[in-house]
Formats: structure tokens, C-alpha cells, sequence
């Protein structure tokens, strides 16, 4: 069974409202299902599709390029390399890793205005300022991201979309779902949160009968390409990305979660010095960083604190890999206690960060509030992530708290309330726990089960007003 991905329909979407006048840039990380989802496209929706793998493409290839002044040499060229027929608005040529040939993406200009053939680009990194730098970006190109496979695409594929159904439609009756269903959409959560949303170990954890550690081994084989790219970033900062890299899975299990440059360089731990390199992580699509908004209101970026920064893996199943050992991954107890709730190490951080997965795949940045207290010289209020209405005139900031066990406090919640009182509109809290909607008789605070957040971030419009 192949994995079915929900990009696929804006792969539609492009399809028919372009009509050939933009060409489709697919964005993501490594390993991702970026080809495999642009060559089925090209496999069930056109006659006859070219697919150049920039990584390993012929010299004739390249050369071809050379004749973009006379479009049908350069057609000629390639259709009698990959020895396929293209047909006048019945074919796609798919430009593969198209970051290791940034030639052809100016050629895209051109080529869309040609208008004789549809394109799809793919490929990772492609934003980082060294990889665009000396060429022009087409304005006949539609971007599109694309991240690891979703919580419901995990509940399709190991044949559990009947449920995830159930889940969609209880959340919008605003009901919880029977305490054996609760139980049930737990542990695939928990799944989940251990396997994550990366294509392939997803494959092998399903064909080899749910065998944890298999997956772990096709995770870490796609951390050491992580690792390699992050080596390929230009020398005056490739250091201190691979050490902020290597230091998430640290920063993430302490309480506050956010990253302490003193803790990754003594010497040099101004934030100044490492713009570049969060910038690098963040738009590589590798991590997703969170920002602290000073003054909750409209628009949360206009008071974004850079000096404060959570660092998010981009898939929680690729942070289980980079936190833990193989050895701790071999002996398949780590699995049994997150599975059984009884890990004693702080397994918030993978809520967490499979929260913060969720909003960002929903199309939102990450943001956080704290507030220092002078007199007790610590943090009084901690928020995990803000969200909004995304109304202009109505504005309602919607704060999130995640809980990874049973047992915990509101405190920074109701602090936070309290400070901003006018501006908030529904509280959330995210726990292991079934559905709430009047924690502790307060109407205005949600308590959602882990697998309600991806239909309550698609309903966002609609709620907190």
C-alpha cells in the first residue's frame, strides 16, 4: 500500500488553475517524498513525463541547457535522452534536486513561457542565499511546501482511516471520543510520535511488522544526510548550525526549552553571531524555530524577541533518533516505556515538538510567551505556543499549553489570561487526556487529546471569537 499524501490535491489544484503559466516549486527537507509524489503525479495525470535527477543527470543534460535560445533543440535534446515522447500540453518534465542546478531553475522563465509542457520543480535547501544567489528567481514559479506525512496520512496507512474519521467527526461535534477509542487513538499517537512522518521508515516500521528499531536505522541514515548538508553550508557558520543541530534534543528536555547559545559555545554566545545559522536550520526546513513574542497582539512577528528561540526538530521521529543512542533504541525498552507512559526522562519534549509539527504543517509560525519575574528571578509565565483567529478587526490570541502526563498545573495559563485578558479568546491545553470543553467549569479553557490538533488547527478560522 502506498502512503497517500494530501499534496497531492494541490498538485491538482496547480494543475488546473496554472494551466501552464507557472511552473510548481515543491519545497522541502531531505526524504521527504518530494520525487515520489512529483513522479506520481506525472504517472497518473499526464501522457508521458521526464523526470531529470539533477544528482546524477548525463552530460548531455546539462549541455542542453546551453540551447535555451532555440527551445525546440532543447526539447529535441531531452526527449532523445530519456528516450520519451513529449506531447504539447499532455506532458511534465520534472526537474529533480533542482538546488544542485540552479541554471535550470532561471531556465524556468523561458520554459513557462514556451508554454508547450507543464514543470515541477523539487528539491531541499533550495532558499538558502548560497544556492539563488547568482541567478534570478522566475516569478513564473508557484511555491509549495511540503512536510513528513501528517497524523491522519499515519492513520491511512496502517489502516486506521476509519477511526481517524471518527476523530474528525467528533472534534467538529465538539464531543470525545469512547474511552477505548481514546485509548486506541493514544497509542497510535504514541506510534507516531516514535516512527514520525518521514516516508520510508514509516515503510519499513509498517512491512516489517511494526519492528521499532528497523525504522530507527532508516531514521538515522537520514540524519547523516542531514549532517552532510549541513557540512556543504558555507564555512563562516556550518559549525555553529551542525552544533545547534546536534543540541536540540538538549535544549528541548529542560524546562524551558529554549536554546542557551552559552551552553552550545562559551566563547561566542551572542545571538547576533548566529542569525545565519538559525536562519540556515529554519529554512532548510530541517527544524522549525519558534520566536518569543513580547507583546501578544496583532500580527505576533512585530514584536519577535530573536534573543529567544525554541529549536524544533522538523519530525518528532527524527528527534527520538538524534535523542537517544542505538543502544537505547536496540534493547526496544526505550519504545515499551514511551508506549507505557513511564519514560523517566522528559518525554514533553516529544509532545512538544510533535505540536509544534503540527503548526507548522498547518501553515503558521511558531511563537511563545514568557515573562521574567525580578523578584523571584525566574519565569512566572510560560506559554507554550500562541496562535490567533486570524481575524484583523476581532483579534483573539489563542494560547496553547502542551502536557505530556495527567498531572500538571495551569498557572502560566491563567497568569497569562489574567495579563491579557481583552486579547484572549479559547485557552487550550494539550494532554494525554480525553476531550474537555469546560476545564474545570471554565467554558473559555479546551482541553484537546493530542490527535484532535491537526482538525482543530484546520478549523481555526472559526474558533476563539
Amino acid at each position: 500500500m502506498k502512503i497517500k499524501r494530501k499534496i497531492y490535491q494541490d498538485l491538482l489544484k496547480w494543475k488546473r488553475e496554472s494551466n501552464g503559466k507557472k511552473a510548481l516549486l515543491i519545497e522541502g527537507a531531505k526524504r521527504i517524498g518530494k520525487s515520489t509524489i512529483a513522479e506520481e503525479f506525472a504517472k497518473n495525470e499526464y501522457q508521458s513525463y521526464i523526470l531529470i535527477d539533477f544528482n546524477i543527470a548525463s552530460k548531455n543534460v546539462f549541455e542542453a541547457f546551453d540551447h535555451l535560445n532555440d527551445l525546440d533543440v532543447f526539447f529535441q535534446m531531452i526527449s532523445l535522452e530519456y528516450n520519451t515522447r513529449l506531447y504539447e500540453r499532455r506532458s511534465l518534465i520534472i526537474f529533480d534536486e533542482i538546488q544542485k542546478y540552479p541554471k535550470a531553475r532561471e531556465a524556468i522563465k523561458y520554459l513557462v513561457q514556451d508554454g508547450r509542457y507543464d514543470f515541477i520543480e523539487t528539491g531541499s535547501l533550495i532558499s538558502i542565499k548560497e544556492n539563488v544567489e547568482n541567478i534570478t528567481i522566475p516569478s513564473e514559479e508557484k511555491k509549495i511546501k511540503m512536510y513528513p506525512c501528517d497524523l491522519e496520512e499515519f492513520f491511512i496507512y496502517i489502516n486506521e482511516d476509519l477511526l481517524y474519521e471518527h476523530i474528525k467527526e467528533s472534534y467538529k461535534k465538539g464531543i470525545a471520543l469512547d474511552d477505548n477509542l481514546h485509548r486506541r487513538a493514544m497509542y497510535i499517537f504514541k506510534e507516531y510520535l516514535l516512527v514520525g512522518g518521514m516516508p520510508q521508515a514509516m515503510v519499513v516500521y509498517k512491512e516489517n511488522h511494526k519492528d521499532f528499531y528497523l525504522a530507527d536505522n532508516e531514521k538515522r541514515f537520514i540524519l547523516d544526510l542531514y549532517r552532510d548538508d549541513i557540512k556543504k553550508a558555507q564555512k563562516k557558520y556550518s559549525s555553529k548550525v551542525s552544533a545547534i543541530f546536534e543540541n536540540i534534543p538538549g535544549a528541548l528536555s529542560k524546562h524551558e526549552k529554549k536554546l542557551v547559545l552559552s551552553e552550545i559555545d562559551k566563547h561566542n554566545n551572542n545571538f547576533n553571531n548566529y542569525d545565519d545559522s538559525i536562519f540556515w536550520l529554519d529554512d532548510s526546513m530541517i527544524c522549525n524555530v519558534a520566536y518569543k513574542c513580547a507583546d501578544p497582539n496583532v500580527g505576533f512577528s512585530l514584536t519577535k524577541d530573536g534573543s529567544q528561540v525554541k529549536c524544533y526538530m522538523g519530525d518528532t521521529g527524527l528527534l527520538v533518533s538524534l535523542a537517544f543512542s542505538e543502544n537505547q533504541i536496540s534493547s526496544n525498552e526505550l519504545y515499551k516505556q514511551i508506549m507505557n507512559g513511564k519514560l523517566s526522562l522528559n518525554k514533553g519534549m516529544l509532545y512538544e515538538n510533535m505540536i509544534a509539527q503540527m503548526i507548522v504543517a498547518s501553515g503558521r509560525r511558531l511563537y511563545f510567551y514568557t515573562r521574567y519575574n525580578m523578584v523571584s528571578h525566574r519565569n512566572d509565565i510560560e506559554i507554550d505556543f500562541l496562535l490567533s483567529n486570524g481575524e484583523k478587526t476581532k483579534f483573539k490570541v489563542l494560547p496553547l499549553e502542551v502536557k505530556s502526563n495527567d498531572r500538571y498545573t495551569t498557572t502560566s495559563l491563567i497568569k497569562f489570561k489574567e495579563l491579557f485578558k481583552k486579547r484572549i479568546g479559547r485557552s487550550y491545553i494539550i494532554h494525554p487526556k480525553n476531550y474537555k470543553d469546560d476545564f474545570k467549569g471554565a467554558k473559555d479553557i479546551i482541553c484537546l487529546p493530542p490527535y484532535y490538533v491537526s482538525v482543530f488547527l484546520e478549523g481555526l478560522d472559526n474558533v476563539g471569537l
